[in-house]
């Protein structure tokens, strides 16, 4: 399943309760994540909490219900 559709989908849903990052990797901004966050396979999901600390990631797919999951209950 490709994962485009999923992170439109959550940025429609959760916009106000998350801040969804899409990096092209070839770029040299992405160049520099990729190596600052060890992610050499596309597509990667790290998921960070407010203090920037990864929680978890997952490669290769997505699942949208983990993300919905990983928010903390306001």
């Amino acid at each position: 399943m490709l994962a485009e559709p999923i992170v439109d989908g959550l940025r429609n849903e959760l916009g106000e309760q998350l801040s969804i990052l899409t990096v092209n990797i070839s770029s040299q901004a992405g160049e520099v994540l990729s190596r600052q966050y060890g992610s050499r396979i596309t597509p990667t999901f790290i998921f960070l909490d407010e203090t920037g600390n990864e929680v978890w990631r997952s490669v290769g797919r997505l699942d949208a219900q983990q993300v919905r999951d990983s928010l903390p209950t306001r």
